[in-house]
C-alpha cells in the first residue's frame, strides 16, 4: 500500500472493503439457499477476507496474500488483545475450507458445512466490524 494514504483515504477504503465483505456475505447466503454449498463456502471466506482487509488498511497495512492477511491480523490485533484468537481461528478455518472447495477435485460440501461456514463468517464480520468502528472513531477524534 502506498504510504501516503491520508486518514480520510484509509477510512474511505476501509468502508469500501467492509461493504464488499457484506456483499460477499450476501452472496454466500444466496448460494447456500440455492444449495450451491461449495460456492457458499467460497463466498463466506471472501467475506471474511474483505472484512479483515478493511481493518488492516486503517493501520496502513495491505498484505498481498491470504496468509499475509492472517499473519498481519495476528501481529497487529490478536497479539495485543484487540481481536480474539477465536476470530483468527475462524479466518484460518474458512481459508482452509475455501482452498479445499476451490482446488479439491473430490471435495463434497454438505448443507451443514455450508451453514457452519456462513455462521462463522457472520460472527467474524460482527467482531471485526465492532473493532473497525472503534478504530475509525479514534481516527476521527
Amino acid at each position: 500500500m502506498k504510504e501516503g494514504l491520508s486518514r480520510e483515504d484509509k477510512i474511505a477504503l476501509s468502508d469500501t472493503r467492509a461493504e464488499g465483505a457484506r456483499s460477499f456475505l450476501e452472496d454466500a447466503e444466496y448460494s447456500h439457499d440455492g444449495e450451491r454449498y461449495r460456492t457458499s463456502v467460497n463466498r463466506s471466506y471472501y467475506a471474511v477476507l474483505h472484512m479483515a482487509r478493511s481493518l488492516l488498511v486503517l493501520i496502513g497495512v495491505s498484505p498481498t496474500s491470504h496468509e499475509g492477511v492472517r499473519t498481519m491480523l495476528a501481529l497487529h490485533f490478536v497479539k495485543d488483545g484487540q481481536l480474539s484468537k477465536e476470530a483468527l481461528a475462524i479466518f484460518k478455518e474458512l481459508l482452509d475450507r475455501r482452498t479445499d472447495v476451490d482446488y479439491g477435485d473430490y471435495i463434497v460440501v454438505d448443507k451443514q458445512r455450508s451453514h457452519d461456514s456462513l455462521m462463522k463468517a457472520k460472527k467474524f464480520i460482527a467482531i471485526v466490524e465492532k473493532l473497525r468502528k472503534r478504530l475509525v472513531k479514534e481516527m476521527k477524534d
